[in-house]
């Protein structure tokens, strides 16, 4: 149940204050409260939430301004919800009037809440607080810059003989746990300690040959069949003694499982080096091997994102977790500039990949002005040559600059939510705090 709070104007903190005083109006808590469309997001946010039923939902404002405060200080669930407690600044920005010392919320509860509202109330979150922020003209419509780039999700590099060790920790300890809850008094072999043994040997060699390689995948895969088809046989026996998500949740991972065998298997028969949609994540199967052919990193494994610069805000045009060709998304990141200012961009310029004749001519036909070098021969005029070397340029120390700082600053570097749709919510209140902080500066 949601019910919407009184709001009135009142001095903030005056218990704070006995002697008269008042919050800084120049703090950046104090500014940030200000430019948030608070009633907007409030009534997208009462929409996952009875009228009637049900035990009232925390305050919109409240739960809105921790996310901010939690994604713009880099802090965990449970030290933002401290710094709450602490810092009047903070309270108000979520919306009191007064100082609160006693626990408001439980850490836990931010995480519930994420998983109710979703991805798309956070994308609906975005485009409020950017669109006060075009409206109020502090950021304005002029060149539009295009890169990509791939945030880290949360995993370890993944290899043939860690995935494939980890799938087999993962059905020894649900055939473990099975036991207990079914009371399966037959002892079932399941080789674990053998199985690890061998594995950390394995591990502690510094340097391991092909073929050293290829056995431990063989004897990976063996016993990871063995083990898969005892679950398989408890499944069918005892099945009926787990509950009904249980069930479910061990169905759906063991399928995932049987499919991660399954490429393994082929590669390791075929000593292939890479297989369609390949799976590098037992339990985040969605992410991708995306090759980048950067120094030191060639390989990276996160979702791939689009974005777009303009006037110093950066705007998330696109996310996926294949390696698509983002050269051919300029029409739809334009289409996006258009939703936002209601009208085209006087100019676009992206790196190499985006200088295709299809997207040169689709930028003739819109008269928007390519900053992408000539195609053959040098026989452009001395000024548009200067223009096209100065765009490229500003693009190359915008567009690398402004996601430095965003990976650097804003959490950008891993992603760390691990529900459904967890990777688009966490980029975009990265992107969101890092456009809030830009834009309090210009006030």
């Amino acid at each position: 149940m949601y019910q919407k709070r009184d709001r009135q104007t009142k001095t903030l903190f005056p218990e704070l204050f006995p002697l008269g005083g008042a919050l800084r109006e120049d703090n950046r808590w104090i500014k940030l409260s200000r430019l948030i469309p608070w009633e907007e997001l409030e009534t997208v946010y009462e929409k996952y939430f009875s009228k009637k039923e049900g035990r009232p939902a925390k305050d919109s404002r409240l739960m809105c301004g921790l996310l901010i405060v939690k994604h713009w200080e880099g802090y965990s669930d449970v030290r933002v919800v401290e710094e709450f407690l602490e810092n009047p600044y903070v309270q108000a920005l979520c919306g009191y009037e007064t100082f609160v010392t006693v626990n408001v919320l439980h850490p836990s509860l931010l995480t519930k809440t994420r998983k109710r509202l979703g991805k798309e109330f956070f994308k609906k979150f975005e485009e409020e607080v950017l669109g006060v922020l075009i409206k109020k003209r502090i950021v304005r419509g002029k060149g539009h810059f295009l890169d990509a780039t791939v945030i880290p999700a949360n995993i370890t590099h993944p290899t043939d003989t860690k995935i494939l060790n980890r799938c087999r920790e993962w059905v020894v300890e649900v055939i473990g746990q099975f036991r207990k809850k079914a009371n399966i008094v037959k002892k079932i072999r399941t080789y674990c300690r053998v199985a690890k043994k061998a594995y950390f040997n394995f591990q502690k060699k510094r340097k391991k040959t092909k073929a050293q390689i290829h056995k431990m995948r063989g004897y990976l895969l063996r016993k990871l069949r063995r083990n898969v088809r005892q679950l398989e046989e408890m499944l069918k026996g005892y099945g009926r003694k787990l509950k009904g998500w249980e069930r479910e949740f061990i169905r759906t991972r063991l399928k995932m499982v049987k499919q991660i065998y399954e490429q393994q298997r082929e590669l390791w028969k075929t000593k292939g080096r890479s297989i369609k949609e390949r799976v590098v994540s037992l339990h985040l199967p969605h992410i991708r091997p995306i090759v980048r052919g950067k120094d030191g990193k060639p390989t990276e494994f996160g979702p791939k994102a689009l974005l777009s610069w303009v006037d110093g805000i950066c705007f998330l045009d696109l996310l996926g977790f294949e390696n698509y060709n983002e050269g051919g998304h300029l029409l739809e990141s334009l289409k996006k500039y258009r939703e936002r200012f209601k009208k085209w961009p006087k100019d676009s310029t992206g790196d190499g990949i985006f200088g295709t004749r299809a997207n040169r001519e689709l930028l003739q036909r819109l008269k928007i002005r390519g900053g992408f070098k000539a195609l053959g021969r040098a026989s452009q005029k001395q000024t548009n040559r200067q223009w096209l070397k100065k765009q490229q340029k500003r693009r190359g120390s915008l567009m690398e600059g402004i996601i430095g700082h965003g990976k650097n600053n804003f959490g950008l570097d891993k992603i760390l939510y691990r529900m459904a749709g967890g990777e688009e919510m966490w980029i975009r209140m990265g992107l969101l705090s890092m456009n809030l902080n830009t834009a309090i500066k210009r006030i």
